[in-house]
């Protein structure tokens, strides 16, 4: 959509049908709302100035591109928004030329920046073009964006970042005062001023450099950008982030400028659409909804892993002091805000800082307290060295309680929790176990307080597969399977968590007589079980929903082959060596072939 010779006021049009498009495709697909309505202006200015076919535009996390997808192209298309085989929540350079990189977890926009620039720089393309970063100020809690603002702000590479900020508790910009300091210091006489001066000076010694810097810390502190400045990186705002004349124009001058700049833009979340105006955590990420009252169109009757896990968690809040959590800028969605409610003093919200969250826990753990570190599988991989150095090394008793373990659905390729058994099994001191139902996921916690050693139990997003035709699950034993279906068959059935309830449910498909172990522990593993059960069983199938590569199958594979049993035909059903697109949970798995009826189906032909 070009949009270069458009008026202000047909601009102004546009902004009001684009929410107009995200509202009606969000409320029937569900997807991100808030941040995404609040941004519109924005990404509305950034293609009236820049060009997203030769300039970078990098948007941190992603989950506020919407708009910028329906200006590159995909108006029509956008109804098939986080639909299997539409298009993506999150950029994805696959989808579209205008989508520069992919992302969807947060704080990488501005280091995807730098090395930018600097292949701009090697090109010699800075005339032609400039990296622009949308970043919102939860982003701006992590550290990896203060690793790259360091290093820009030493070499100087031409970049403008947009801090679109929709939280922060900074004096509202609206005014005419505001207004005009914005535009000034982003003017060409502000500049040519501060270079001048600077120069000037720098020749009259100490007294004249400390008056001229005390005069300009004056104007700057009626901003909030001393801190980007002392960086050596511009700062221009706090600005309107909803005037579109006022960007387009601040951000003409910020390119203009030929060096870093930070564009601080303040905006109303979920702009346009009263009842989720100015709303937190519930209108982030919806389901489809009632736009009308805004009410949920997706009901569920059965409980979420998510729930059991707050409640039997706040069970032994209660009854022990010692217990303490952490989560990194998710506590609704972790099923920590509860806690944090209940006992502030013990229950921290760390912000979008996983490194932190893990090393401070390795602290807590070791002054004698039992942290549980609620992350989701697929934002742990960010603290991963951490784990390995702040908290296994020291075999600090640390608790990982990992939510979205296995397919998450629609937020897709970033998301997806896979990785989890795989990257941690490889850790000396690291104990993993995964619960299959309710009542087993109250006993994996109780058993987690007492373990004196590194652990962490994965959980599905949504409730658990049903497993209620099951034996009940015994109490936790470190390195102890249950036998859940005793069986004279061949066929051995191998489920780890959730997996458990996929292996019960592709049971019902069978005629042929099937034996079942709920594996429970895949570090370390019931050694004494599996070789008695090795006697029995050739034809081993594994249900767990992880990556094939490193996890449950390969820790049982690696047994067989240490203790020498060469007999067992092994078929794991875990995820292949891809990343897994997103969709409807259903539809992705039945991509994958992994509902239970198609895996009954290969079942049979390999028996």
């Amino acid at each position: 959509m070009d949009i270069k010779n458009r008026s202000i006021r047909e601009l102004e049009q546009l902004c009001q049908e684009i929410r107009g498009r995200i509202l009606k495709v969000v409320s029937k697909n569900g997807g991100h709302l808030s941040s995404t309505l609040g941004a519109t202006e924005i990404i509305v200015a950034m293609h009236k100035v820049f060009d997203s076919k030769k300039d970078p535009f990098i948007f941190d996390v992603s989950h506020q591109s919407y708009a910028h997808k329906l200006l590159t192209d995909r108006w029509e298309e956008f109804d098939t928004l986080r639909t299997f085989g539409g298009i993506s929540g999150y950029t994805k350079p696959t989808e579209s030329e205008d989508d520069y990189f992919v992302a969807g977890h947060s704080s990488t926009s501005i280091s995807l920046g730098v090395g930018a620039a600097k292949a701009i720089a090697l090109k010699n393309e800075q005339d032609e073009r400039i990296p622009v970063v949308l970043i919102g100020d939860g982003s701006m809690t992590a550290g990896m964006v203060y690793e790259a603002l360091n290093e820009l702000g030493d070499r100087k590479y031409p970049m403008v970042i947009i801090l679109n900020d929709n939280e922060m508790s900074i004096a509202k910009p609206i005014g005419a005062l505001s207004r005009m300091l914005s535009s000034a210091m982003a003017g060409k006489f502000y500049q040519k001023f501060k270079k001048h001066t600077e120069s000037f000076v720098n020749n009259f010694g100490e007294g004249a450099n400390y008056l001229a810097k005390r005069v300009e810390e004056g104007l700057k502190l009626i901003t909030p950008g001393i801190m980007f400045e002392e960086m050596g990186i511009d700062y221009i705002g706090p600005i309107d982030g909803h005037n579109l004349e006022s960007l387009i124009e601040i951000f003409q001058k910020a390119k203009d400028l030929k060096r870093p700049v930070i564009i601080h833009a303040q905006t109303l979340k979920g702009k346009g659409y009263e009842i989720a105006e100015g709303k937190e955590e519930k209108w982030h990420g919806v389901g489809p909804f009632d736009i009308k009252d805004g009410t949920s169109l997706k009901k569920s009757s059965s409980k979420s892993a998510t729930q059991i896990y707050t409640e039997a968690l706040m069970k032994l809040a209660d009854e022990n002091k010692k217990i303490v959590g952490l989560t990194a800028a998710m506590p609704s969605g972790t099923g920590l805000s509860p806690l944090l409610e209940k006992y502030p003093d013990r229950f921290w919200d760390v912000a979008i800082a996983e490194q932190h969250a893990v090393t401070s826990a390795g602290a807590l753990a070791k002054e004698g307290f039992k942290p549980f570190c609620t992350i989701y599988s697929t934002f742990l991989q960010r603290g991963f060295d951490q784990v390995i150095h702040d908290v296994c090394l020291l075999n600090l008793p640390v608790v990982f309680a990992l939510d979205r373990a296995g397919i998450v659905g629609e937020d897709g390729e970033t998301h997806q929790g896979a990785f989890d058994i795989s990257f941690l099994r490889l850790i000396p001191n690291m104990v993993l176990f995964a619960p299959r139902d309710e009542k087993s996921f109250h006993q994996a916690l109780e058993f987690s307080v007492a373990l004196n050693h590194p652990c962490s139990i994965r959980y599905p997003r949504g409730a658990f597969i049903d497993t209620i035709s099951l034996p009940e699950s015994n109490e936790f034993e470190l390195a102890k399977a249950q036998m859940l279906v005793e069986s004279s068959s061949n066929i051995l059935f191998i489920g780890y968590g959730n997996g458990v309830g996929r292996a019960a449910k592709t049971m019902e498909y069978l005629e042929d007589e099937v034996a079942l172990l709920d594996l429970r522990f895949v570090k370390p593993l019931d050694e004494k079980l599996l070789k008695g059960l090795a006697k029995k069983h050739k034809k081993w199938f594994i249900f767990s929903d992880s990556a094939k590569m490193g996890g449950v199958g390969s820790a049982l594979l690696e047994f067989l082959a240490k203790e020498k049993i060469n007999d067992i035909e092994l078929v794991s059903f875990e995820y292949e060596d891809k990343f897994i697109t997103h969709g409807n949970t259903t539809s992705v798995e039945e991509s994958l072939g992994l509902l239970p009826k198609q895996l009954a189906h290969v079942v049979k032909s390999l028996i």
